[in-house]
């Protein structure tokens, strides 16, 4: 005989919705915050960020989708539009001509560097002071148990 799951009590989905709201507020104003402050989306920052950690600032476009959790035609969207604003740049792979590298161009090296200092306080401003030393501690624990158990359950963050 097939297992029900149980669904969540009272105090689950509270915690839930607490986690979900709270989580959404804070990736809402940390975005405001970003592109006031840079001129950057989160998406951008996301891109850029990916790549500087990047050997030699580049990276397959599938490593790239990979790297910042989007699907492929996402990805060459929102490329497309930094391309524009000339922050990266595409070739074809050397090694696979049926595959594009994505490499930071000097302005998105300049636009990286420029937001990052101010992401950052956003990020102690916003997370960090809001709470102690052990609920930090906490925050990741439970981020890692989370990422653990998606990827357990077939789900790549």
């Amino acid at each position: 005989m097939p297992r029900t799951r149980q669904l969540p009590d009272r105090a689950e989905l509270r915690a839930w919705r607490d986690f979900i709201e709270t989580t959404e507020a804070l990736r809402t104003v940390l975005a405001g915050r970003l592109q006031s402050d840079t001129g950057l989306s989160p998406g951008d920052y996301a891109v850029l960020l990916a790549l500087s950690e990047a050997e030699h600032g580049r990276m397959r476009s599938s490593e790239l989708a990979a790297q910042v959790g989007w699907e492929r035609s996402r990805l060459s969207h929102h490329l497309g539009r930094m391309e524009r604003r000339q922050l990266i740049r595409r070739e074809k792979a050397a090694a696979d001509s049926r595959g594009a590298e994505i490499i930071l161009a000097p302005a998105g090296w300049t636009a990286f560097r420029e937001a990052t200092a101010p992401h950052l306080r956003a990020v102690r401003e916003l997370f960090v002071d809001a709470l102690t030393p052990a609920q930090v501690e906490a925050a990741a624990d439970i981020a890692a148990a989370l990422r653990e158990h998606l990827e357990r359950l077939g789900h790549r963050s």
